[in-house]
């Protein structure tokens, strides 16, 4: 048996166990990527959403200037993090004014990608 298959089994295990004491846990799991996720019953929506773009934000700073999608990446986390956080409150002028700067990044990124593949195609031919 593959050990993070066997891994997970022991830890529904363990998971279940704190069910039967009155602690409800949301589990995910992707095998195939090796990611467990473990949410306690009070993780709503929002926080999972919060979350998982932690894991998209890394990606981003990892891939910095490396990949040419890191700056429509960035960006796209940019806003994203801003809405989430005010989620339940009002975005305020600066925070809109930073979106709409996230927004010209996306605008100048997706035409410098849209030359390059003007680029490409002259190459191609």
């Amino acid at each position: 048996m593959d050990a993070f298959v066997e891994f997970y089994k022991s830890l529904k295990k363990l998971t279940d166990s704190f069910a039967k004491k009155g602690l409800l846990l949301k589990i995910e799991q992707n095998p195939d990527c090796g990611i467990i996720k473990i949410f306690g019953e009070n993780a709503g929506p929002l926080d999972r959403a919060k979350s998982a773009l932690g894991d998209v934000t890394e990606l981003a700073y990892a891939t910095a200037e490396h990949h040419p999608y890191w700056n429509l990446l960035y960006s796209a986390c940019q806003i994203s993090s801003a809405v989430l956080e005010k989620w339940n409150g009002d975005l305020t002028k600066e925070e809109l004014g930073e979106i709409s700067w996230s927004v010209d990044e996306l605008k100048n990124t997706t035409e410098k990608l849209k030359k390059g593949l003007g680029n490409q195609a002259e190459i191609n031919t």
